[in-house]
């Protein structure tokens, strides 16, 4: 392309400080370097963990921050030493299990290294711990090794994965974060198995596509948990079979669901990100055998408590990262979804341009959507 090897200048949402709207600025984005693609961002979905970062309250939170992770887009120009670029998916991690991705193009013989760039993703880096943004000569963070809150972001080459050139990308985003972890948390980390009784605590889109997967798993009871009744008709669509709010009940919903499974549920997932949830939701599995998955981010600082008899009579804690799906697997979810075996399209409920990117924050705070997508 013409811009190959050139400084690309376009607009991007950067968060200058924390708790404050994004502003959409003016960003100068340097051409890769070696092992690194440059991706025009055609499509990206707005997090929690976006909002979560934005709020202060990340410990690796850093500013001024291009945020967004969930995106998707088309090879630009890359460094020297890539091979395999077509539209991608991105991941913020790119070494199995971790991974959150972006749709963009990836090398996978990039996992080996992926500790190493672990450590420069927390710093807000590439990995040769420098940043291709800049915005009115300040230097402007990377973000999870994505930065999709740009038009164009550069990323490392282990941060992407070559993906079916047919698959819609405004869709496909959503795999990213968010639907991955949750269906993943199902069928890699708790491993649910046919006839299972479940419970998931928060019926945001995590929440969801932990319903979905567990209905994927075949649980013949699955039991959808939120404050906001509003949320149970969708919830019921993914999956659950019903949805109760510990709203209604003057006991601890862990003792709720004890009695209404008869010594609690095989497996339960906490995607609320409250510590006190977290506890709740491991003390209503079963004895012996009980497992529950952590996929909720708390704030910095916070920790999370239980009496030991809780696990000493066999239940078992675990927390999930992007549902253990290894980066390899990324294209198969998206044939998965091609094939129509998988649910994205429900997810979305609002679609956005960049410049409205605050509203989509607002929708989200205020409880009226699942996953608002930035079309660029």
């Amino acid at each position: 392309m013409a811009t190959a090897g050139k400084v690309i200048k376009c607009r991007a949402a950067i968060a200058w400080e924390a708790g404050k709207p994004l502003s959409i600025e003016e960003v100068e984005v340097a051409p890769p370097k070696a092992h690194e693609v440059r991706i025009k961002i055609t499509a990206t979905g707005v997090c929690h963990t976006d909002a979560y970062t934005l709020s202060g309250a990340d410990p690796e939170g850093l500013f001024p921050v291009i945020l967004g992770h969930e995106g998707a887009g088309i090879v630009e120009s890359v460094g020297e030493g890539v091979t395999k670029v077509k539209p991608v998916i991105l991941f913020c991690s790119p070494w199995p299990p971790l991974a959150a991705l972006i749709l963009l193009v990836r090398t996978l013989e990039g996992d080996c290294h992926g500790q190493g760039f672990r450590a420069t993703q927390g710093q807000g880096l590439l990995p040769d711990k420098t940043s291709r943004f800049t915005c009115k000569g300040k230097q402007i963070f990377h973000y999870m090794g994505t930065s999709t809150f740009s038009e164009y972001t550069v990323v490392a080459d282990i941060s992407v994965v070559k993906i079916d050139d047919a698959a819609p990308l405004d869709k496909v985003c959503l795999l990213g974060c968010g639907v991955s972890t949750g269906y993943g948390a199902v069928l890699n980390t708790a491993k649910v198995e046919p006839g299972s009784t479940c419970a998931v605590f928060g019926l945001g889109g995590i929440g969801l596509a932990v319903l979905m997967g567990c209905k994927a798993a075949g649980a013949s009871r699955i039991i959808g948990i939120d404050i906001n009744e509003n949320k149970f008709e969708k919830a019921m669509e993914f999956g659950a079979t019903e949805c109760i709010s510990p709203q209604k009940f003057n006991k601890p919903i862990q003792e709720v669901l004890i009695e209404k499974t008869d010594g609690g549920v095989d497996f339960s997932f906490e995607c609320v990100g409250n510590v006190d949830i977290m506890r709740a939701a491991l003390e209503a599995c079963h004895k012996g055998w009980g497992t529950s998955v952590i996929l909720g981010v708390a704030g910095a600082g916070q920790e999370i408590s239980t009496r030991p008899f809780q696990l000493v009579t066999g239940r078992t804690w675990k927390g999930a990262a992007f549902g253990g799906w290894k980066s390899e697997y990324v294209p198969k979810l998206v044939n998965e979804y091609m094939e129509k075996k998988i649910k994205l399209d429900e997810f979305i409920t609002h679609t956005r341009p960049l410049i409205k990117i605050n509203e989509a924050f607002d929708l989200m705070h205020a409880g009226e959507s699942i996953r608002t997508v930035l079309l660029y």
